[in-house]
């Protein structure tokens, strides 16, 4: 729930026009009802936009140098890279399991920032400087390879993950509740159906966990309520999944 600088526990400084990797921070931010700024959408004039958010990457006064956005700034501390961001809040508002569990909560979300990365790769395999356009050629192989080998071994994985854990009686990736990496796994899952519609709803019967895991997070209350509301940027052909008819399924 955005709020203006002065009440806000949190600081979320991302790129205002994508949902991007600053979504996965967001989600956690919105489930757990935590006050934050977004700041780059705030309106120049109130220090918001992007040469806001481009003069903050640029201090060197925020202890370790950031490289990249999400940064989140809680009090004193500026903390980077998003499974780190995710991590942190989980653990202070209860989205992370207790104990040693809270480890393996953190593994399964860096196995989905590297999901996220060989989902991006799909339409930039060259170089992120480089236009779609010219590297389409590339795009299309890259992303046959993705659909048919990546993708279905990521969701093998986690559609195992979600059993050993159901097994155990849970229907949450890890622990008994709702952790930073279920929020996530619901983000890829939301992008890739934006992405591949045709390639998703052919896997859908396959990994059932992982599907139900995505609308049992979106039937969660605050995160029901950010989904509908002009917080929740739309996908778009900017951010990491992005939707060229091209590069799914055929018809």
């Amino acid at each position: 729930m955005p709020t203006n600088t002065e009440d806000a526990e949190y600081r979320l400084y991302y790129w205002p026009m994508i949902q991007g990797r600053g979504e996965f921070v967001r989600l956690v931010l919105e489930d757990a009802g935590a006050a934050y700024t977004d700041v780059a959408r705030l309106p120049e004039e109130e220090g918001g936009g992007v040469p806001s958010l481009v003069a903050f990457m640029q201090r060197d006064d925020l202890g370790t140098p950031v490289y990249a956005p999400p940064i989140l700034q809680h009090g004193e501390l500026y903390l980077s890279q998003t499974p780190a961001i995710c991590a942190y809040l989980g653990e202070r508002h209860g989205l992370a399991p207790d104990g040693d569990a809270k480890w393996r909560a953190r593994h399964l979300q860096h196995t989905i920032t590297d999901f996220v990365m060989e989902a991006h790769d799909t339409h930039h395999p060259i170089a992120n400087s480089l236009h779609y356009e010219d590297q389409q050629a590339e795009a299309l192989k890259r992303t046959a390879a993705f659909r048919s080998e990546r993708l279905t071994k990521y969701f093998g994985y986690f559609e195992r993950t979600l059993a050993q854990n159901t097994d155990a009686g849970g229907e949450w990736l890890v622990g008994a509740g709702c952790s930073h990496a279920d929020l996530s796994l619901f983000q890829v899952v939301a992008g890739l159906d934006y992405a591949f519609p045709r390639t998703m709803a052919a896997l859908r019967d396959d990994y059932p966990g992982i599907f139900a895991l995505h609308d049992r997070v979106g039937r969660r209350p605050n995160i029901a309520g950010y989904l509908a509301s002009e917080r929740r940027i739309p996908f778009n052909e900017l951010g990491i999944f992005r939707r060229y008819p091209e590069l799914d399924a055929p018809a």
